[in-house]
């Protein structure tokens, strides 16, 4: 499923390991979502398949209420598939874990009472993995990958959105899970902010080289963000497509192919509702 783009990117240059190299981290095949409501069971996303490599950055787009932040749910562990499955290295998920690391839109996700630093800890040191002095030395290394040594001891209160939205990033990223998933975490900052925290995402990412799971409804934000779009139709949510974008950023936004790409996922997006409007005209 993955393009031979990403197949050659994630192989590694080592005799005997270019098989393993191009085996998917995550799959997810076949999968059904639902949830329960008070008066309805509801389909969230129906028979969703794709495959997410290592290093690579996926983006799930697609419109309000397609069940694409119920399918981050699904990776997590925290809803469990109607029909399908999903695999974390060849592995089936049952439940959340810290191989998997959530980054929120909403900014009030860190603990108010505790600091930066200790925000940042926290999750090392409650799932045990690592004692005091490393946790702490993860947790400084990480803060300092994301720009703010300076407030390491300081309260979320303090803190702009932009900011918390970066200790939440450092937090993930100090517990080296194999894969980070973020659901629209830029979403409620304002213009500026949201472009300066794609870029700090994108050089974070040339940095470490994480793999990473993003959801998002802009389909501007998904062509920067992404090397690899999976796009969602309305609900229930079901694969309309899958699109290389790894050759756009930020400076490629007012170029021929980035146009044409924002446009032809536009036109996937929005054919149902096109189309109705056409045979509207025409009765």
């Amino acid at each position: 499923m993955a393009s031979a783009e990403v197949q050659a990117r994630a192989a590694p240059q080592t005799a005997g390991s270019a098989d393993r190299a191009v085996r998917p981290l995550l799959e997810v095949d076949g999968v059904t979502l639902q949830y329960k409501t008070k008066e309805h069971l509801v389909t969230a996303t129906y028979r969703v398949s794709f495959a997410v490599f290592p290093a690579d950055r996926f983006v799930v787009l697609g419109p309000s209420g397609c069940g694409k932040s119920t399918l981050l749910k699904g990776v997590a562990g925290f809803l469990a598939p109607a029909e399908g499955e999903i695999r974390l290295n060849g592995r089936a998920v049952a439940g959340p874990g810290p191989d998997r690391m959530m980054v929120f839109q909403e900014f009030d996700q860190l603990l108010p009472w505790k600091t930066v630093k200790q925000n940042v800890t926290f999750p090392m040191r409650t799932s045990g993995r690592y004692g005091a002095a490393e946790a702490e030395e993860r947790a400084r290394a990480a803060i300092a990958k994301v720009n703010l040594a300076k407030f390491a001891d300081v309260y979320p209160h303090m803190l702009s959105g932009g900011m918390k939205q970066r200790v939440a990033i450092a937090r993930a990223l100090a517990m080296e899970p194999d894969i980070l998933l973020m659901d629209e975490p830029f979403a409620a900052l304002d213009a500026l902010t949201r472009r300066k925290m794609q870029e700090e995402l994108l050089r974070l990412w040339d940095d470490v080289r994480f793999t990473v799971l993003f959801v998002t409804h802009s389909i501007e934000e998904a062509i920067v963000i992404g090397n690899r779009i999976l796009v969602l139709s309305p609900h229930p949510g079901q694969v309309r497509a899958e699109l290389n974008a790894h050759e756009h950023d930020h400076a490629s936004q007012d170029g021929e192919a980035f146009g044409a790409l924002r446009q032809r996922i536009h036109d996937m997006l929005f054919a149902e509702r096109i189309e109705q409007e056409e045979a509207e005209r025409n009765e």
